[in-house]
């Protein structure tokens, strides 16, 4: 027998995003941002409020960049979440991110997160939410495998578990999609 709960903001997993932004005097920020994902092929996603500093830079710069928190990074990445660039301006040194300027696009990659999605904004919804095209995608060498792909057991993000407010770890490879089901036929 299930329990039902009702409308709740439940969904699993939401990966834990760090979104990167320069403001108008060219100083990086970064927020913590669970609810967001893949808008398409080539596009993300987020639903961030107005009044973060990150949504109002990203309208100034019309450029994003989405990196994902990992086990490694867990209390900086929980950081830039819980306090506003608005209100705490050096966050990302108090954090210890340091970043490099985009090759592609007016953002920050964070140099500590191995994987970053280098965005251009494509437009922002009635409702709100940001729609980017993603430009890029970089990847530090030390989450690549022997060919050369991302390996997700060394990159190891981290995703956000909204009834207990837990961080959790991914990397287990538990099966092979678009060819397990083929047992099934």
């Amino acid at each position: 027998m299930k329990k039902n709960f009702g409308t709740k903001p439940w969904f699993y997993p939401l990966p834990v995003l760090i979104i990167g932004t320069y403001d108008e005097n060219g100083k990086a920020d970064a927020m913590n941002a669970a609810w967001g994902g893949l808008y398409g092929a080539n596009m993300v996603e987020l639903c961030l409020s107005a009044g973060h500093k990150t949504t109002k830079n990203i309208k100034s710069k019309k450029a994003f960049t989405v990196s994902f928190a990992d086990a490694a990074h867990v209390a900086a990445c929980d950081y830039v979440g819980i306090v506003s660039a608005n209100d705490t301006p050096d966050k990302m040194e108090k954090a210890g991110f340091t970043v490099t300027k985009s090759e592609f696009v007016d953002a920050p990659v964070i140099n500590e997160l191995p994987m970053t999605l280098e965005c251009r904004l494509v437009k922002v919804t009635e409702e709100g939410n940001i729609i980017g095209e993603i430009v890029n995608i970089g990847a530090d060498e030390s989450i690549l495998d022997s060919d050369g792909k991302i390996d997700a057991a060394k990159l190891r993000p981290i995703a956000f578990e909204p009834v207990g407010n837990g961080y959790y770890v991914l990397g287990e490879k538990v099966g092979n999609a678009f060819s397990d089901g083929n047992s099934l036929k």
